[in-house]
């Protein structure tokens, strides 16, 4: 095809006609009824996608009511592709979908959002939200999505809808399979330095780092790919009356094919990263690539956060490895909690996932936020 026809933008690569079928999994009443949702268990794993073929999701719809106050960083979404045996998604649900700490918020971005009224709430006061994701999620033999309920209550309500297209003919190579993966801290090892002023400025703070060791590690994958954003949720409970007692200080660094020192993308701090300065002075807001879904209203820089990135016009490649981090204050002197959502994509096989911690563990220290 000639280059002038090439579509430089979704909406200019609409005209182009595909060899492919449109496709939909989802919860309806197959009796023809309006219970147009399953209810999960506790303890069980419901499988909500199970096809085979090639084809590729290309959105994912989701809403769920629990009594479990925190299920949806109990809940767990997993993600299969072609036959393999550990998934390259496994992320609890609400993280997954942009908000951390178990809450549900209202925001809008490209490729995520989350429709939810903080007003309007389910039976005895249960939160819920509607999510959705627009993430493209090729598969070449099989595609596996299941849902593991490993809250306190059965999912009395499970609602989604997966939208996809299947393909008469076979994947092209270059074309890599979709990863999340989620990890926690809780707390991250504080290191502490010595000050010679009380009240040092943000840009005398104590401490250097130039190895990067002991950063939060957001992701850490081999392979080739390329890595295409993260939500940052951050529980601030080091902060303190003394100034930058806060981990907005602490800089992006981005290890590609083994790097040791220093890294190929350096960044000035935590706030700068997530696409704002100076703070979050903003509040919460939501943009195409980046926002802050959940902030301490009248404290920036106390209490529970999330904020997200995605590398959509700017994604980050890797040949052989990479290795995504960021400091918890600067050179790593906050000990806060930390948990976060890596997304990328990859040729497989992929590197197998750390451990997922018990669900009691995902939400320690998980203090009822005011929403």
């Amino acid at each position: 095809m000639n280059n002038i026809w090439m579509p430089n933008s979704p909406l200019g690569g609409l005209p182009i006609m595909k060899h492919a079928v449109s496709k939909r999994e989802s919860s309806y009443d197959k009796t023809g009824g309006n219970r147009d949702f399953w209810v999960i268990n506790q303890g069980e794993n419901a499988v909500i996608m199970n096809v085979e073929g090639c084809g590729c999701i290309k959105h994912i719809w989701m809403t769920a009511m629990c009594k479990d106050k925190y299920f949806l960083r109990k809940v767990l979404l997993e993600m299969y592709w072609d036959g393999e045996k550990t998934p390259s998604v496994q992320v609890p649900l609400g993280d997954f979908f942009g908000v951390g700490h178990g809450y549900c918020k209202h925001y809008m971005s490209l490729p995520m959002n989350m429709v939810f009224a903080k007003d309007r709430r389910g039976p005895k006061g249960t939160v819920c939200a509607a999510m959705n994701c627009y993430f493209p999620m090729p598969f070449g033999e099989k595609a596996v999505i299941q849902i593991k309920n490993e809250s306190d209550s059965p999912i009395d309500n499970f609602f989604f809808m997966i939208d996809y297209e299947k393909y008469t003919e076979e994947m092209p190579e270059d074309y890599g399979r979709f990863h999340a993966q989620f990890r926690h801290e809780n707390p991250c090892r504080k290191i502490e330095y010595p000050k010679l002023d009380p009240k040092p400025s943000a840009g005398d703070l104590p401490g250097k780092n130039l190895d990067g060791k002991e950063n939060y590690v957001i992701l850490d994958a081999k392979g080739r790919g390329h890595y295409v954003g993260c939500i940052l949720s951050i529980d601030n409970i080091d902060a303190g009356n003394q100034e930058y007692t806060w981990p907005g200080e602490g800089d992006d660094m981005i290890f590609i094919d083994g790097e040791i020192w220093p890294p190929s993308l350096h960044g000035t701090g935590t706030e700068d990263y997530f696409g704002a300065a100076w703070g979050y002075p903003s509040g919460e807001y939501s943009g195409p690539y980046h926002g802050i879904t959940l902030l301490n209203d009248r404290y920036e820089y106390y209490g529970k956060s999330t904020a997200y990135r995605w590398h959509i016009e700017d994604p980050v490649r890797f040949e052989k490895s990479i290795r995504v981090t960021i400091e918890h204050g600067h050179a790593n002197g906050q000990g806060n909690e930390y948990s976060s959502v890596g997304y990328w994509y990859q040729q497989e096989p992929h590197k197998e996932f750390p451990p997922m911690e018990k669900p009691a563990m995902r939400c320690a220290r998980n203090i009822p936020l005011n929403i």
